[in-house]
């Protein structure tokens, strides 16, 4: 994990190719939001006279309704009373619900299919507030033609939890609930048993593949809080500054940082190979866990930002942008991010970095998905705007692919070539120097990490040596900044830290009734025999710790240590049956190194892969929304 000058750093950008739908549901979509916006701005209730009469049935004055807004448009009268006709029937049902929930407590909510569905994608569903996630999540596969167990659902941008009841999860009337599925599929397949097996499977594979997930980032985070682990042995995480420096966090976010970090970068993974229903929720899990961060570190770091970003673009990517009620807000709380990280005009970036070139990616896809965003509010100026903001930028990024050919002859990787080229704005000589200074700085960062980790885990074994617990000697290293000797003193002065509970059954040398022998040792110190023998019971045996205590203290025992091991707690005993098992045990292990690896392997090497883009899909959809704007223009000009 990686951060930059206090940005944290374990991620990739990938911006991924998928068709859209054509012009035509992009238009529509406009359409509908320009309506909608008119009718807000105009205080008209289509659900009302003369738009509704008594019996529901549409009223006459729709038409010339249609026909007012279709001259402001510019466009067909048909397509916009067909358009009108259809928020007229959104609303009667809406105030249906409204009106049944009033009476009954039954509420209504909107309910987003897969985009695989060929039905209608937004439906409503009745239902109370009181029954659990499970229950509601079986009514949606009932209802929509589903399989329960292979579908998520997200409410309120979180995950819908199955044990808690709709009212505690805070799912009100009128909420709106998106379906992933954990299969991708096409509904012929759904009539053939084979297929049908094969999707069943998949589906199982993947609903693994998320527990792998959680089950290795929670391992790594475990290995990362405990900080002892053997780097030469045993796989963990770290956090970085942008040099490749680690940098320390305070054990209270530590593990939540690194959860975070390790389900965006899953995510990401996820996302690069187009499978979106599965990169969602490890995104949200991401963004739950940077939410138990302090503020101030989501204010200086551009991860969450990006995390924002990647968000919205996979509801975009599901086809589900409508859903996102806060892609405004996500969007604009991105470019704080990015504004309080870089600085105004990027200031704090270029004299940190030196140079600002690669980080334009990021505002790229910004700027792109806020041109989305407001071309599917009705907002097309705006759109207009950001789109043309984005294709500036894709100007100023593109990348000669003969410089990149040149960069590869002198044996560079094609990913270091484009950041390089980027960072140098395009100067091939420039960007081969830029590179190779990177590496071998990062060469030398790395063996002084290296060996600054050996010496920490040296002290701990030496602490150990002594006598105390490993979570003993991790505290007060801690605590003395890596300093040995001040962390044995700590050590001395605060003997009650041996206590910390400590799993590591060799440190575990409980005797309830201390040998004579080693009483008669502390006697020969010139202690007293009672005070020794009290010591002893308190360190269980251990005759370094009690005679070091012991003449820390003038002889005595600290008032605030137990006098018996019964007062302390102990470790658990182990018990035969804990002991048996030895298959499983090695199977258990077995499933956590593949927990573990499949992790690692979604975690690139190069610090700033999240910033390498080849920028050949953001050609695309950039080339794509423009048209529909220009489509617009055109549409305005024949009417």
């Amino acid at each position: 994990m990686k951060t930059n000058g206090g940005r944290c750093r374990i991620r990739a950008l990938c911006w991924l190719r998928r068709e859209w739908r054509g012009a035509g549901m992009a238009q529509k979509k406009y359409l509908q939001a320009k309506l909608t916006q008119f009718l807000r701005e105009d205080r008209i209730q289509l659900w009302k006279p003369p738009y509704t009469d008594e019996n529901k049935k549409v009223g006459l004055a729709l038409k010339d309704l249609a026909k007012q807004y279709s001259d402001r448009l510019e466009c067909c009268e048909n397509e916009v009373e067909k358009v009108i006709e259809e928020i007229r029937c959104k609303a009667i049902e809406r105030g249906t619900g409204n009106d049944n929930y009033r009476t009954t407590g039954i509420a209504t909510i909107e309910v987003f299919l897969p985009p695989r569905l060929k039905k209608d994608r937004k439906n409503l569903l009745e239902t109370r507030l009181h029954i659990t996630g499970r229950e509601l999540r079986s009514k949606i596969a009932e209802t929509f033609g589903l399989q329960e167990n292979y579908i998520k659902i997200v409410i309120n941008k979180k995950q819908l939890q199955l044990g808690k009841t709709l009212e505690e999860q805070g799912v009100a009337h009128n909420v709106k609930a998106m379906v992933l599925e954990l299969k991708q599929s096409e509904e012929d397949a759904r009539k053939n048993f084979q297929l049908e097996e094969e999707e069943q499977n998949e589906a199982k594979l993947k609903e693994k593949q998320i527990q792998r997930t959680k089950r290795g980032l929670e391992i790594l985070a475990k290995r990362a809080a405990e900080t002892v682990v053997d780097p030469e042995m045993t796989p963990y995480l770290d956090i970085a500054n942008q040099t490749g420096r680690s940098i320390r966090i305070p054990p209270s976010e530590r593990k939540a940082l690194m959860l975070a970090m390790g389900y965006h970068e899953k995510g990401r993974a996820f996302l690069k190979r187009k499978e979106y229903g599965i990169a969602l929720p490890c995104l949200l899990d991401a963004d739950k866990y940077f939410c138990e961060c302090c503020r101030e570190l989501l204010d200086t770091v551009d991860n969450y930002a990006v995390l924002q970003l990647d968000i919205v673009w996979c509801y975009f990517r599901l086809e589900q942008l409508e859903c996102l009620d806060d892609a405004e807000k996500k969007l604009n709380l991105a470019q704080k991010c990015f504004k309080n990280c870089y600085g105004e005009n990027h200031q704090r970036l270029v004299h940190i970095k030196g140079n600002c070139g690669k980080e334009k990616v990021l505002f790229l896809r910004l700027y792109l998905l806020q041109g989305i965003r407001n071309y599917h509010s009705g907002n097309d100026v705006e759109a207009c705007e950001y789109l043309n903001k984005a294709r500036q930028l894709f100007k100023e990024l593109y990348i000669d692919p003969s410089k990149v050919d040149n960069l590869l002859q002198l044996g560079f990787t094609a990913q270091e070539a484009r950041l390089g080229l980027r960072a140098c704005d395009g100067n091939v000589d420039h960007a081969a120097t830029h590179i190779t200074n990177r590496r071998e700085e990062l060469a030398q960062i790395r063996m002084e990490e290296k060996e600054k980790k050996r010496r920490r885990l040296e002290n701990i074994r030496f602490l150990e040596g002594m006598g105390y617990s490993t979570h003993a000697a991790q505290q007060a290293l801690h605590a003395a900044s890596g300093n040995l000797d001040e962390a044995l003193k700590i050590l001395l002065s605060n003997p009650q830290i041996w206590w910390l509970n400590d799993s590591n059954p060799e440190t575990d040398n409980c005797q309830e009734s201390p040998s004579q022998e080693n009483i008669d040792q502390l006697v020969y110190m010139g202690f007293d025999a009672l005070v020794a023998e009290a010591a002893l019971r308190v360190f269980r045996g251990n005759v370094q710790l009690a005679a070091q205590t012991l003449a820390h203290n003038g002889g005595s025992l600290p008032p605030e240590l137990p006098l018996s091991p019964e007062d302390s707690l102990s470790p658990p005993a182990t018990s035969p049956s804990d002991s048996a098992g030895t298959s499983s045990a090695s199977t258990d292990e077995d499933m956590e190194t593949e927990a573990v690896n499949e992790i690692l392997e979604d975690i690139p090497e190069h610090e700033e892969d999240y910033l390498d883009s080849t920028l050949e899909d953001e050609e695309i959809i950039i080339a794509e929304y423009l048209s529909y704007v220009e489509n617009r223009k055109s549409a305005t000009k024949k009417n």
